[in-house]
């Protein structure tokens, strides 16, 4: 990925967002852009044509930290806006590949913390780089997916959002799933421009989804914190919880995610019942020595009701 060129991209992406009216630009003449103008963005910013012009067609090698503090005001960026824009600017020296990277490792504390968390009826996973799933506790593979049974490869929050059609059919609200999780993805590749895995999932996910094509092509960037999430689950229907984000203490790149439901809701009836059908298949099988449905089956239901969707 040419930093140079994404750089370009994402400048030309803001400002067609841009409304001249909110920003103060008076509408003169016929408009043949969308957003504001070159010269109209560049005299917000404060800085010449010809330089912002260069910037945006990747041929400024250099941008100081004014100069995108300035872009960032004019493009009225928000935080995760701001940071991707330095991100982009920050080293456009070539760098040689980054070298394979050993399995990130959940540490022992926070698996503890994981069973914790399931037995409060609180869905937890850990997300590691390029939104692999790491680790997670019972209830979150049985809202969610269960991740475990997957190959290593596989698990990975993307590749299910925008590979599995089960995804579709789980999220009540996929569209804003996946635009929120090809903005993580976006500001991950500006952190790391030399990641050859995060560009082959990139790359993968750009062959397989145009709809992934069409949202990477927005430039938007998100790092999520906290919010809501809506399901329509097989088993126990409709739910929504709330999440928080929080970075594992001493473990680059690995980061909690907790779901939680107001006390007494039906979300949070829907969540106990979750966790009991779980426990019934889950005992069900230790009695009958069953293996585990085969890992490769993505994106089908159950065949009968005593036995948990391939893709939960």
């Amino acid at each position: 990925m040419d930093q140079l060129v994404t750089l370009g991209e994402f400048l030309r992406s803001c400002r067609s967002r841009l409304v001249p009216d909110e920003v103060g630009v008076p509408r003169t003449g016929r408009r043949r852009v969308s957003g504001l103008r070159r010269e109209e963005l560049a005299q917000l910013a404060g800085m010449s044509v010809d330089y912002y012009t260069r910037l945006e067609q990747g041929r400024a090698r250099t941008a100081s930290p004014a100069v995108l503090d300035s872009l960032a005001a004019a493009l009225r960026l928000d935080d995760a806006e701001r940071a991707h824009l330095f991100d982009l600017a920050g080293d456009h020296r070539p760098r040689h590949q980054e070298p394979g990277r050993a399995l990130q490792q959940v540490d022992p504390t926070a698996r503890r913390l994981l069973e914790t968390l399931d037995s409060a009826y609180s869905p937890a996973f850990v997300l590691g780089r390029h939104t692999d799933v790491l680790a997670g506790n019972r209830l979150a593979y049985a809202l969610i997916t269960d991740f475990a049974t997957l190959a290593p490869r596989e698990r990975n929050q993307a590749r299910f959002v925008f590979l599995d059609p089960y995804a579709r059919e789980l999220y009540s609200d996929w569209d804003t799933v996946a635009a929120d999780t090809a903005a993580m993805l976006r500001m991950e590749a500006g952190r790391r421009p030399a990641d050859r895995e995060l560009g082959d999932l990139i790359g993968e996910l750009s062959v397989h989804s145009a709809d992934f094509r069409d949202l990477w092509a927005d430039q938007r960037v998100v790092e999520r914190t906290s919010g809501t999430k809506a399901y329509h689950h097989p088993v126990v229907g409709d739910l929504t919880v709330s999440y928080q984000a929080m970075a594992l203490a001493g473990r680059e790149d690995q980061t909690l995610f907790v779901y939680t439901t107001q006390s007494g809701s039906a979300d949070e009836t829907a969540l106990r019942l979750l966790a009991a059908w779980k426990s019934s298949v889950d005992l069900g099988r230790s009695r009958e020595s069953e293996p585990s449905p085969p890992a490769g089956q993505r994106g089908h239901l159950a065949q009968d009701a005593d036995s948990p969707p391939s893709g939960v």
